[in-house]
């Protein structure tokens, strides 16, 4: 029974992380003063930190957006894209900043760029593995995915602090090239926490996918 309370918390806690981002994007869907879309911010950042060259492109759906290492664009999806709001300037300063990073050539940030990939990878076998070793019963195989699941979470908290400075660098542009009024950036400041509130859930999902295992193993051990 307590396997499928763990197993229903891993994919309550992204559902839940995905819910609280929609609500708060939505809160502050009201139009900025200056009339600026997403696009327009975006551009504008890129545009006086020496990325005049950087594609910014419209993605389908919705909290889609990100900033693309591998071929160094920036996706926005169609609201932010589009919108004259304060969620949509505030979404594309967050990843307008990330790009700006990896431009500065921040060691820190390309690690974390480089590797999300491979967590990502070793997030699949490690549930894999899980499952293959609770219908074999084969106690090393668990072993190996509880290893995986910790090395994970080790990852998500030693990169974490790279997201508070992204949205340190984000409130900062916003500020200095009068994208928001003072108020708004107030507002912006709530939509940025958000926005990197991603990797805070997939840290408390490791956590509660460690604790299955853990209570998993010692169980099949006694």
């Amino acid at each position: 029974m307590n396997n499928y309370v763990f197993f229903l918390l891993i994919l309550a806690i992204p559902l839940i992380a995905v819910i609280g981002i929609n609500l708060v994007y939505s809160k502050y869907k009201t139009d900025n003063k200056s009339k600026l879309s997403g696009f327009e911010v975006a551009r504008k950042i890129l545009d006086d930190n020496g990325l005049k060259d950087m594609y910014i492109v419209e993605v389908k759906g919705t909290s889609n957006d990100h900033y693309d290492y591998n071929h160094k664009v920036i996706r926005l999806s169609t609201d932010i894209f589009h919108g004259e709001t304060i969620t949509a300037g505030a979404v594309a300063a967050f990843y307008s900043s990330q790009a700006i990073l990896d431009k500065e050539e921040n060691k820190f940030y390309r690690f974390r760029a480089f590797l999300i990939p491979v967590i990502k990878f070793c997030t699949y076998i490690t549930y894999i593995l899980f499952i293959i070793a609770m219908g074999a019963n084969d106690y090393n195989m668990l072993v190996v995915s509880i290893a995986l699941a910790f090395i994970m979470l080790i990852f998500h908290f030693a990169t974490l602090p790279i997201d508070f400075e992204t949205k340190k660098k984000a409130l900062q542009y916003l500020k200095n090239y009068d994208l928001l009024d003072k108020k708004e950036l107030e507002n912006s400041e709530s939509v940025l926490k958000v926005a990197s509130f991603n990797y805070v859930a997939s840290m408390i999902t490791i956590i509660v996918d460690l604790i299955k295992q853990g209570l998993y193993s010692i169980s099949k051990k006694n």
